[in-house]
């Protein structure tokens, strides 16, 4: 008999500081109208000075393991997807283990950007599968505000900072996690990308290491590869786009969003979308986005749903699982 893996709770967390497109219009030559009309982006929540990725983390972890009932102690692996990691080493998850307690949890972390949530859970996923472990924790957590320049209308008006965990545990029967795809291009790694304190240097840098991205093409990469890696899931799970009850894309521009579900035959109403709020999290939009929707009573046990990203690299994924909660593992 197979090993399943089964999300059995949800955390977020959200910086208390709101950014909004008007206060933007202060200060960069912008309006509201400009950033919704090309991003569908609202706002954005920003971090305090006091606050990391790590710190963000262990709050979405700590109301992920409530949810779920479980103590850290329970804990056999922490896995952190986040690429604005407060330190180069240790890593972020060692930090949110530490101050979860999770003191028997392996720790470490997954940079893929802004699929990085993906590739984290499918991580985890085999971990579980092959029977190494039991329950996980997967989080992604961004402060993509630190590496932002504010004068560039471009990017800075994209981004927000955020955290969203889930807690994974095994069981041996369905619902649980059912197919992946993961995918890279590494010629496509100037196109979205941000340099850093141990590569070659740039007098020009003068010490700052600020998110570069060449828009457009990101935008045409991204439809198609998201559209493509989710069709191949949907295949490898055994389904058809019909069957799909709730699509959970990364958050990064709403018109990425609405032209994927269009070449994927989906209807909007099936379709999660709350990047008006919270703008692009990076590693921490997809399960931001599953928990709102897990709180907006948007889910149910049976549901089939697709998660799929694309972020630096480019690196993107899909996978597709069944909803669905339920007693101890190995039930």
């Amino acid at each position: 008999m197979g090993r399943y893996a089964r999300i059995t709770g949800w955390g977020k967390y959200l910086p208390q500081r709101v950014v909004t497109n008007a206060e933007l219009e202060t200060r960069i030559n912008t309006s509201d109208s400009w950033i919704r009309s090309r991003t569908g982006i609202g706002q954005r929540h920003v971090a305090a000075d006091t606050e990391t990725a790590s710190s963000m983390a262990a709050v979405a972890g700590e109301k992920a393991l409530e949810v779920a009932g479980l103590p850290a102690s329970s804990l056999d692996l922490v896995i952190a997807a986040t690429v604005t990691a407060e330190r180069i080493f240790p890593a972020c998850a060692s930090m949110v283990q530490h101050a979860l307690g999770a003191e028997r949890a392996a720790a470490f972390d997954v940079n893929a950007a802004c699929s990085g949530f993906i590739h984290a859970l499918t991580t985890a996923w085999q971990f579980l599968k092959a029977g190494s472990y039991d329950t996980a924790l997967v989080v992604g957590s961004e402060v993509y505000s630190r590496i932002l320049n504010w004068d560039d209308r471009s990017t800075c008006v994209l981004f927000g900072d955020g955290a969203g965990a889930v807690v994974l545990q095994a069981y041996d029967s369905p619902p649980g996690l059912l197919s992946f795809v993961l995918a890279n291009d590494g010629s496509a790694a100037d196109i979205l990308y941000v340099p850093g304190p141990c590569g070659v240097r740039s007098p020009s840098q003068d010490g700052r290491y600020y998110l570069a991205m060449n828009g457009p093409e990101v935008y045409k990469r991204a439809v198609n590869a998201m559209t493509s890696a989710s069709r191949k899931a949907i295949e490898a799970a055994g389904l058809d786009v019909r069957h799909i009850e709730l699509f959970i894309p990364h958050q990064a521009n709403r018109r990425i969003i609405e032209t994927t579900a269009r070449r994927l035959g989906l209807p909007l109403e099936r379709v999660f979308i709350d990047v008006e709020q919270y703008g692009n999290t990076s590693a921490a939009s997809i399960p931001i986005a599953l928990c709102e929707a897990a709180e907006g009573g948007r889910l149910q046990r049976g549901d089939h749903l697709v998660l799929v990203g694309i972020g630096g690299g480019l690196a993107w994924g899909a996978l597709v699982l069944e909803w669905g909660t339920g007693p101890a593992p190995g039930v």
